[in-house]
């Protein structure tokens, strides 16, 4: 009996064909998932029935199955084998041809080294360029291909149809050769069978074919219900939106008699062909061939049939419920398809109509007939969109033009609109446009567009018609001059003769062939062919003679144009000869200080080869906002040292004179067209002379500022070619490290300063489009003010798609959006125009951004864009300030009249564009908020359905916008270059990057004494003391800094939590290096914890961070021999400025005693010389007591001192409303959080006129406030009082004061009881703040800004201190009042005396004890690596178990964590890491079985031997299906087990069948293949998607090489497997252990067995006494663990805590049961 060949889903490919499935069945499930999808198809069947003269070579399965528990086709007695597909991905190509290479160099290394395994899978995979070339390299297949099956697939889901190929290209799937295919009988009995899978976890693969045929194993085909053949490529291209992927799939098996010889030997041919039947000289014009390729495959379409596709994703992705239906199954509308020489299907690719033989002869008159040949050679050379307007004398042209069957056609009544939509369209999709027009002054309106191709060298084919010569010069109507009409703006003219019979039709088509033939050559541009007409003008019939078609009956039955236009390419160099590219290719190897500048760009190639052209050079690059890569989609993790250096703000930069002085090249490059940015030229111009490389394919002249030294006429393309032959070596200038710092620093700065002002500004819009827009849009930008703010304030984003990771691990850092906008004479005429022919010509949804006078200049656009023809949706945002508003920022504005600005320059008006969009039947939106916008630019995709956004803005409030753009960020460079400048004199640099290196970190618990009661405790609080840590961080230079963690006791955290952070943080901290732009406080630091520590800031405490950040800062002033306010605030004193150098505190009064008591001490206060006091409130009965104490205190201290309330959000609205009634003649400055809702702070304010100020509000937000703090520009609320160690430290309290400065709202610092050395700190950083204030005013020109009161008092409640120093709080002689001294807080910090008579205990960090214990089981002896940390002694121990490849040392961080209240012990899992094992037995078997109950009773034994006590178990994955079995087994030594992304196992018999065959496959692929290339596989899975965004994820695939024995790693993957493994979900509801279900918030899969695993456990009897929790980790994915570290860590704390707690209760209640019963 033959064994069957079965695939259960190959590499991402799960949801397979269910036996028995009917057809309708099949469709049913699928429409409910795919509607969008086409419902039928349209297919010739040829052959059917007969037999194939050549059969597909390739492994044979017999039928894809489900990768579903309970749809698998496999019964319990199948002998069941799995094969893995092991995919390598390799670095990108350049080109197709050169990934063809690469690939062809992977297979040969594969045959001088072939595989030792009897059957295998393997995928060698490369990214190249994304532009559409499949369609153009099937149709190079030769008719008689001896390849099977070929086939080309298209993407196209809206409409597809044989004149959307004409379109734009579009992409799809071109694959050749079998590498594999499945045939599912309707019916077979395979009971009994061996069955073979091809595992559902590898990447990318996509098997195609049919449904309801029968290719069996006789070589014959036929129409078959339930039956179904589907195969995968061995060569395969498959095009996406961000990348495109080229295959090579190679599969073999022995046992099917189709060994690795075999497979490579149809690989070869199949590789052969392809490589020979690609010409890449023709790919730029792929559109001139299109027509004749797809002739040949004479055809008709006629049989209803559908080829589907099928991504294999894996077991992870799929949601286990609704196991039956198919998901994954997708429908294609448009394909051909080749089984064999006899029998292909095909759909939608083929013209219907009659073939056009003799079309020219049945015309009814001459004219029809050179109308007609223009338009079929027109298509013939790919020419199928024509822009069509009205006329008369054009009319045999415009019908011949909508009568053809492949032509799209456009009309509009306005010639300039049209002609700018064609121009559009030819950007979108790199082929000309011909425009169609009538006589007289219609042609004159092409003008402008005609212009504006010539300059921006966009091909377009013009065919005006004329009056014929005997009307011209007469007077006759719409008679004029239209000869050379366009003079040298056309790159050919020529003037046709009327039709006539005596001129042969030939020289009509091969005046159109010369035509396209200019228009797209090297110097591409419009084209002009003049068209005189005699009548008649219409159908009439007139004799003709047939004589002038003589010649073409070639022509007339092929598909080819006439002329074929061939260009030899130089054979060295792609092009560039050898000796003038070396000469380049030298200057650059020996540049030392290079610059990469990327112009405009249209072609996705050429924006490729500029990404790849970046990454070789490792300059800085400098993208133009029309280049692409300007508002890129960033891809994290990415190798930071190997990924190019964009400064996307170098336009920004240079507004600083400092910055100007520093820009030194040697070298410049720039690829592509003009730069938009005028400081940039200008700084060129000025660092001159150097090499000044430019390279365009165009041969003119575009060097306005005469600096041009080496011109290399040469697409992108051709010339990074070039260069990465070279293999430059790899080096990095110092500019470029200043130049990625300057940059990081004012992209940070225009970041806060767009999104912290509240109102909509034209930034803004700029700044949020890039965020907007995905792979599948685009952007169009105006002229004038867009295309500038986008390029100044656009930004780059992050983004994760479902290719990122093939783009990741091909190195490529980003993702490009496509960009355009029309900068070839640069007016604002027919943008409306040019961006709906462009969304037409690209086919992606389109944003154009325009001002409001060019929009009014192209309201005929609206004519267009109603249309909707061929295209997307669009959204056009206009941005209305009422006039030209690029007049007022330029020097003009300063030296003229406000009444000339507006008439003549200006152009105010007040058209309503509502009413125009009403007019013409366009949906019109306006928006005038921020989150407004943000919905609209959302919303209309969503409606599929165009949408105008009017966005309202003014002229001066722009200005001003701009100028305080401008200024902040010359500010911002100017303060990263004085710290580069700083630093780099005193230290040297690492790799060209300013770095300091941690060398230690310890701290000390203290606790000080105080003199009293802090006001934030209740009255039953009697402990006068305040307790915390002080960091000691010590960097590589001995330089030491200190910091302190002062946590205030709260449900957010507390002394014994914090603590554990800080173990587990100063762990990540050990080592580690950070950059001198830490200082500048504006997302530096945040950035760092990310990259470098590797967690979320937003998952630190507050008392935390702003303890590690004040330790940092110290030591790095330390480090430069400055202070905190130094490295803050360095910048030289500016003349007239005053620089404060001590602050003024703000005294504290707690309201205790009676109104005369308070009104006394606040008196006593006054007169020791506060200048301001702090009375807190809400203490008393009610309100109106504390109104009467406020009052009493505002007689005793008179009107000159400074009153602030503080009621700790106590009352109720009502209370609050009568306190500030009460008050109002007191003259508070404010009162803060005067109501327990935040929402009624302004309420509050417009009720009682009292100044609110935002204290413990400010404690809500997350990592970004600036949104939170949106709602409170209210002019109400007057101030924001500042907690450093509670809002997270100095970068989150600056970012809050930067805005409150922004927004002319007091800042005031405000400490939490912290000692001496935390109070230090504060004030310095309070001068900062005050510094900044005073540089803000006098720039602003504001006058003096009085010095803020700081709510620093809380020194008064400290009996002792940490410091032995003398705090600098004192009574200044200068001013008579209270002040902290910057000079003595600096002196404190620097030279730091710690008092020992308050520190608790030091600790230098937690130890790792790392042994060996052995336990002995069944003959051999386990020796166990351990590691160990926390007390021994009784009490608590946690047991700690790691998943699959991991390793005991992964947990240490957490660990140390926890270490404080519990002993931490972690393991090498018996065949992992460094755990061994030692046989007694025969010497027949030298390894045990790694099974379940051998992993659980070995580790059980373990913790005989480390405690007699119970332990908890914590476990991840892998580990946590061991602590559960432990749980559940072992209960007599488990106390509690936390289940961390664990599951049960699997209870379906056949499932578990599958999943055994699968891991031992995978354990196979692992010794057959390497460790290294099972880890790619592994983790392409998509169970890894949060961890593969990780910053540590290489680091973190790295560990997983560090084990001693790969076989025994590979032999516990099958032993192990979850499918041997006993099923523990009937076990659940009698759980008797604590049990925590940890899982991460991204983790969808085991988020659901979490939460069934819940139900179950629920159901149990001893539910009461046992805790069953679960906890979901924010941000997080599957290996909680390592994305969320600190958020595991309090978890287990507080599942720890509850369990000790419940056992505590326990024990007490069983000892009272006891003495109850001796009683």
């Amino acid at each position: 009996m033959r064994s069957s060949f079965i695939v259960s889903n190959p590499p991402f490919l799960p949801s397979l064909i269910p036996r028995h499935s009917s057809r309708n069945s099949f469709r049913r499930s699928r429409e409910r998932r795919f509607s969008s999808f086409a419902e039928s198809l349209r297919v010739s069947l040829h052959g059917i029935g007969r037999n194939i003269q050549v059969v597909a070579q390739g492994v044979q399965f017999d039928g894809p199955i489900m990768s579903r528990d309970d749809a698998l086709e496999v019964n319990l007695d199948d002998d069941l084998m799995v094969q893995v597909c092991v995919t390598r991905t390799l670095s990108p190509a350049l080109t197709l041809e050169l990934g063809l290479e690469s690939l062809k160099e992977a297979v040969d290394e594969l045959k001088t080294n072939p595989p030792k395994s009897s059957c295998g899978v393997l995928r060698f995979q490369v990214a190249v360029p994304p532009r559409a070339k499949a369609l153009f390299w099937f149709c190079s297949q030769p008719t008689s291909s001896s390849v099977f099956p070929v086939f080309f697939l298209s993407k196209e889901t809206v409409e597809p149809s044989y004149k959307s190929l004409y379109v734009k290209e579009p992409h799809g799937v071109f694959g050749i050769g079998n590498a594999f295919s499945f045939v599912h009988p309707s019916s077979i009995d395979s009971k009994g069978h061996r069955k073979t899978f091809l595992s559902d976890e590898s990447a990318m693969v996509t098997a195609y074919g049919f449904l309801d045929i029968d290719f069996n194993e006789h070589s014959t085909v036929n129409s078959k219900d339930g039956s179904s053949y589907f195969f995968v490529p061995q060569i395969e291209l498959d095009e996406r939106e961000e990348i495109s992927i080229l295959a090579v799939t190679l599969a073999w098996n022995d046992s099917l008699s189709y060994s690795f010889e075999q497979t490579i030997c149809s690989y070869e041919k199949s590789f052969f062909q392809v490589s020979c039947h690609l010409c890449p000289n023709l790919e730029e014009h792929w559109f001139k061939h299109l027509k004749s390729s797809i002739a040949k495959f004479s055809a008709k379409e006629i049989h209803p049939i559908e080829m589907e596709h099928m991504r294999f994703f894996t077991f992870s992705e799929i949601d286990q419920a609704d196991a039956k239906e198919l998901k994954n199954i997708r429908s294609s509308c448009q394909f051909h398809c080749k089984l064999s020489p006899g029998v292909f299907f095909s759909n939608n690719m083929l013209n219907p109509e009659a073939e056009v033989s003799s079309f020219l002869k049945d015309e009814a008159n001459i004219n029809a007939v050179w109308a007609s040949a223009i338009i079929e050679e027109c298509t013939r050379l790919g020419l199928t969109y024509f822009c069509v307007a009205p006329g008369s004398r054009s009319s045999h042209l415009a019908i011949a033009a909508a009568n053809h069957p492949l032509t799209t056609c456009l009309a509009c009544y306005d010639e300039r609109s049209l002609a700018f939509h064609a121009i559009g369209y030819a950007k979108g999709s790199l082929k000309p446009a011909v425009i169609i027009t009538s006589s007289g002054t219609a042609v004159s309106n092409l003008l402008p567009a005609v212009v504006e191709a010539s300059e921006d060298f966009i091909p377009l084919l013009l065919l005006t018609a004329d009056r014929p010569p005997e009307l011209q010069g007469v007077g006759a109507n719409q008679a004029i001059n239209q000869v050379n009409h366009f003079g040298s703006f056309v790159r050919f003219f020529f003037n046709l003769p009327p039709p006539t019979d005596l001129i042969p039709v030939r020289m009509v088509l091969t005046t159109i062939d010369s035509a396209i033939h200019w228009a797209t050559g090297s110097a591409c541009g419009p084209v002009h062919l003049n068209c005189p007409f005699r009548d008649p003008l219409d159908g009439s019939p007139t004799n003709w003679s047939s004589d002038c078609l003589n010649g073409l009956d070639i022509w007339i039955s092929n598909a080819e144009p006439f002329t074929k236009y061939i260009q030899l390419q130089s054979l060295e160099s792609n092009g560039i000869t050898t000796g003038q590219i070396n000469e380049v290719l030298q200057v650059i190897k020996e540049a030392k200080k290079g610059l990469f500048l990327i112009g405009a760009i249209h072609s996705e190639d050429e924006i490729w080869a500029s990404l790849l052209l970046a990454k070789e050079l490792m300059w800085p690059v400098v993208a133009d906002v029309l280049s692409g890569v300007r508002l890129r989609k960033l891809f994290k993790p990415f190798l930071e040292k190997w990924s190019p250096a964009f400064v996307d703000h170098f336009d920004l930069a240079l507004l600083s004179d400092s910055v100007r002085d520093l820009m030194e090249f040697d070298v410049v490059i720039q690829v592509g067209s003009r730069i938009t940015s005028k400081r940039v030229s200008q700084v060129l111009t000025k660092c001159f002379p150097f090499a000044y490389i430019l390279v365009d394919k165009h041969p003119c002249r575009h060097d306005p500022s005469h600096l041009v030294t080496h011109r290399v006429q040469s697409n992108i393309v051709q010339f990074a070619d070039c260069v990465l032959k070279s293999r430059f070596p790899w080096r990095r200038s110092k500019l470029h490290g200043h130049l990625q710092a300057l940059d990081g620093a004012i992209a940070r700065e225009m970041s806060f300063q767009i999104s912290a002002e509240s109102s909509l500004t034209e930034p803004y819009v700029a700044h949020m489009l890039s965020k907007a827009l995905t792979s599948k849009s685009a952007l169009f930008i105006g002229n004038s003010m867009p295309i500038r703010d986008v390029d100044m304030y656009g930004c780059s984003s992050e983004n994760y798609s479902h290719v990122v990771d093939m783009m990741v691990s091909a190195e490529l850092p980003c993702q490009w959006i496509q960009v355009t906008g029309n900068r070839g004479a640069s007016g604002i005429d027919g943008l409306l125009s040019s961006a709906t022919g462009f969304a037409v010509g690209c086919k992606k949804r389109v944003v154009c951004v325009v001002g409001d006078i060019s929009f009014l200049h192209d309201t005929n656009g609206l004519a267009i864009l109603k249309q909707r023809i061929s295209r997307k949706p669009m959204t056009i945002l206009v941005i209305n300030n009422r006039g030209g508003g690029i007049f007022r920022l330029l020097p003009i504005a300063k030296r003229t009249e406000p009444s000339v600005l507006n008439q003549y320059f200006y152009t105010s008006h007040d058209v309503s564009i509502e009413n125009l969009c009403l007019a013409h039947g366009v949906r019109y939106v306006h928006v005038g908020t921020k989150s407004e916008l943000e919905d609209a630019l959302v919303v209309p995709s969503v409606e599929e359905m165009d949408c105008i956004v009017e966005v309202e803005s003014s002229i001066n409030a722009n200005a001003i916008v701009h100028s305080t753009l401008e200024r902040f960020a010359r500010q911002a460079a100017e303060n990263a270059l004085g710290i580069i400048s700083a630093s780099s004199l005193c230290h040297p640099m690492i790799g060209n990057v300013l770095v300091c290196q941690v060398s230690g970190i310890q701290y000390s618990q203290y606790r000080v004494k105080l003199c009293d009661r802090p006001t934030i405790c209740s009255d039953e609080f009697s402990q006068f003391h305040r307790e915390g840590f002080i960091l000691s961080l010590t960097l590589e230079d001995g330089s030491i800094g200190y910091g302190e963690v002062a946590p205030l006791d709260s449900n957010v955290e507390n002394l014994m939590d914090v603590e554990g952070q800080l173990q587990l943080v100063l762990h990540l901290m050990d080592g580690a290096k950070f950059s001198y732009m830490l200082p500048l406080l504006n997302g530096s630091i945040s950035s760092w914890i990310w990259s470098e520590l590797g967690i979320n800031a937003s998952s630190i405490f507050p008392s935390v961070r702003c303890g590690l950040e004040m330790a940092l800062l110290n030591a790095m002033a330390v480090r430069h021999d400055s202070s905190l306010l130094g490295i803050l605030h360095y910048q030289k004193e500016e003349n007239g400025s005053a620089q404060p150098h001590s602050v003024q505190i703000c005294a504290l009064l707690d309201s205790e005693g009676t109104p005369l008591e308070v009104a006394y001490v606040a008196r006593k206060l006054v007169e020791e010389g506060f200048s301001a006091i702090k009375l807190k409130v809400g203490r008393r009965v009610n309100s109106v007591q504390d109104a009467l104490v406020m009052q009493e205190v505002r007689r005793a201290v008179g009107d000159q001192t400074e009153l602030r309330a503080d009621a700790n959000c106590r009352w109720t609205f009502e209370e609050a409303t009568k306190f500030g009634l009460l008050v109002k003649s007191c003259n508070l400055k404010y009162i803060e959080e005067p109501v327990q809702n935040k929402d009624d702070l302004i309420r509050f304010y417009e009720e009682t006129g009292l100044p609110v100020a935002l204290d413990e509000t400010l404690d809500d937000f997350e990592e970004c406030p600036l949104r939170m703090l949106t709602k409170y520009v209210h002019p109400g609320i007057v101030a924001v009082v500042i907690k450093p160690s509670v809002v997270g430290g100095f970068e989150n309290a600056a970012l809050i004061a930067r805005w409150a400065q922004q927004h002319g709202k007091m800042a005031v610092i405000s400490a939490a009881y912290e000692s001496g050395l935390g109070l230090s700190a504060y004030i310095l950083f309070a001068s900062y703040l005050e510094m900044e204030n005073v540089k803000a005013s006098t720039e602003q020109k504001q006058g003096t800004t009085p010095f803020v009161a700081h709510g620093l008092g809380t020194y008064r409640w400290l009996s002792e201190d940490v410091m032995m120093n003398t705090l600098g709080i004192f009574r200044s002689p200068y001013s008579g009042f209270i002040e902290g001294s910057a000079a003595d807080a600096s002196k404190n910090l620097k030279d730091v005396e710690i008092n020992n008579d308050v520190i608790v205990r030091t600790s230098k960090g937690v130890p790792v004890r790392r042994y060996e214990v052995r336990v002995d089981r069944d003959g051999f002896s386990h020796f166990i690596r351990i590691h160990d940390t926390g007390e021994i002694a009784e009490g608590s121990v946690v047991l700690f178990l790691h998943g699959f490849l991991g390793t005991g040392e992964e947990w240490i961080s957490i660990m140390k964590g926890i270490s404080g209240s519990a002993r931490c012990i972690s393991v090498d899992i018996p065949g992992h890491g460094r755990s061994r094992v030692q046989s007694h037995a025969n010497e027949t078997q030298t390894a045990p079985t790694f099974s379940m109950e051998m992993v659980a009773e070995v580790l059980y034994k373990l913790i005989e031997q480390i405690t007699p006590g119970k332990v908890t178990v914590v476990g991840y994955s892998m580990g946590a299906r061991i602590a559960l079995y432990m749980a559940l087994r072992f209960s007599n030594k488990i106390e509690g087990a936390v289940v961390v992304s664990g599951s049960p196992g699997i209870k379906d018999p056949v499932a578990r069948k599958v999943r055994r065959a699968t891991d031992d496959s995978k354990a196979r692929m692992m010794i057959d293949h390497g460790l290294e290339n099972f880890l790619e596989s592994w983790y392409n899975g998509g169970l890894w998607k949060s961890l593969r965004r990780h910053p540590h994820f290489r680091k973190i695939v790295a560990s997983r090489l560090l084990h001693d024995d790969v076989l025994s790693v590979a032999k516990l993957l099958s032993d192990l497997s979850s499918g041997r493994q006993p099923s523990l979900w009937d076990e659940l509801e009698n759980c008797d252990t604590n049990i925590s279900l940890v899982f991460g918030e991204n983790d969808v899969k085991f988020k659901q067995i979490a939460t069934k695993m819940y139900r179950e456990m629920s159901k149990s009897k001893k539910r009461e006494n046992n805790i069953i929790e679960m906890v979901e980790i924010p941000e997080a994915g599957h290996a909680v663990h390592l994305e969320s570290p600190l958020g595991v860590v309090l978890a287990l704390r507080k599942f720890l805590t509850r369990v000790h707690k419940r056992y505590t209760e326990t024990e007490l209640s069983e000892k009272l049961l006891v003495a109850l019963k001796e009683i």
